[in-house]
């Protein structure tokens, strides 16, 4: 390994020139270190960024050209079996990093080898005083594998006042500011690529978690992330992968008889979820829950030989970070719009 490339900061681009020219001074300014390189790996892009990063960036950036879109999970597969780092972070193109963003999490990493992943505290671009949907300060999932994060529970924003600070032991790190060892990303067989986007970084932080390792928030390095900018919320395509990866998640990564369990309910869940869109005008939402259900029940047998695999090397079943209560209750029946009113009951 070359030590001068302990950490390598990998930003994956598909047509996202304006994204580009917003975010990247930020990230090149502030992470300006002998020991990091910076990583833009094109995923295909028709637009012009290629020509633009060569034309301001040549000097700052490396930059890996895929020929095709291999989305979020094979983008970064593919570029991450091209370097050589003990540290991979893997971050958005439209994040804004903070001076210092980078020190404490490697800082905290190297003192503490039992984690093999982390995160910083995301924050919302457009409204800097709150946490951001995707991540916040930390991730977690419910007794139903329902993904939710401290900061941010369903809609509910909550305003950053400190009450996040301490670092925290959590289930999943967010795909918009991942930070993780290299050689642990490897070990459990990196993204799924059948995921295509959504639900991917779950997925990769249940197998690290279940194989002994532990995932932090370090919110003493904290970023902005706009969010959106590749499937907005309201695209039916995002809602049909976050449907369909969470119950292939599930699948992969839940003993037996607890799986039988939550799937009956999720199998209600999911209904009831289609029948809200449909009753709020949703029609195309709607229609993207029915597939996503209907191509989880077709391809999951692709999925056995992951799940065998998996179950195999589990050695941590019980996760603590995987909380014994439902998001769903908690939220929308008791009315506990913050994480901290939940963790404190």
């Amino acid at each position: 390994m070359n030590q001068k490339n302990r950490v390598g900061v990998v930003l994956l681009n598909w047509n996202g020139r304006e994204v580009l020219e917003r975010y990247l001074p930020s990230v090149v300014r502030y992470t300006r270190q002998e020991e990091v390189v910076i990583y833009v790996i094109d995923n295909g892009s028709t637009d012009d960024s290629v020509a633009w990063l060569q034309t301001h960036y040549a000097d700052q950036v490396e930059l890996l050209l895929f020929e095709e879109n291999h989305g979020f999970a094979g983008g970064y597969n593919k570029a991450l079996d091209l370097i050589e780092v003990e540290y991979a972070l893997l971050l958005n193109s439209d994040v804004e990093v903070t001076e210092n963003w980078l020190n404490p999490l490697i800082d905290y990493m190297d003192t503490h080898p039992e984690v093999v992943a982390c995160q910083p505290k995301i924050k919302s671009w457009r409204e800097p005083d709150f946490f951001e949907y995707a991540g916040a300060a930390g991730g977690f999932i419910d007794c139903l594998g329902y993904p939710f994060c401290r900061g941010r529970l369903f809609s509910t924003l909550e305003k950053d006042k400190g009450q996040y600070d301490d670092p925290l032991s959590i289930f999943w790190a967010t795909g918009a500011a991942l930070c993780i060892r290299l050689q642990n990303f490897r070990a459990v067989g990196g993204f799924d690529e059948r995921f295509f986007a959504h639900m991917e970084e779950v997925d990769l932080c249940w197998r690290l978690l279940a194989r002994g390792g532990k995932i932090k928030c370090i919110p003493q390095s904290e970023v902005y992330h706009y969010g959106g900018a590749t499937l907005s919320d309201e695209n039916p395509r995002k809602v049909y992968l976050n449907f369909r990866n969470n119950l292939l998640m599930l699948y992969k990564n839940m003993p037996h008889k607890e799986l039988v369990k939550v799937l009956r309910y999720r199998w209600f869940l999911d209904y009831l979820a289609s029948f809200i869109f449909l009753l709020t005008g949703s029609y195309k939402k709607m229609k993207a829950v029915w597939r996503a259900r209907k191509d989880y029940q077709s391809i999951r047998i692709q999925f056995s030989a992951d799940r065998i695999e998996n179950l195999e090397k589990t050695i941590q079943e019980n996760i603590k970070e995987r909380k014994n209560y439902s998001i769903l209750v908690e939220y929308y029946l008791k009315r506990r719009k913050h994480f901290s009113e939940i963790e404190r009951n």
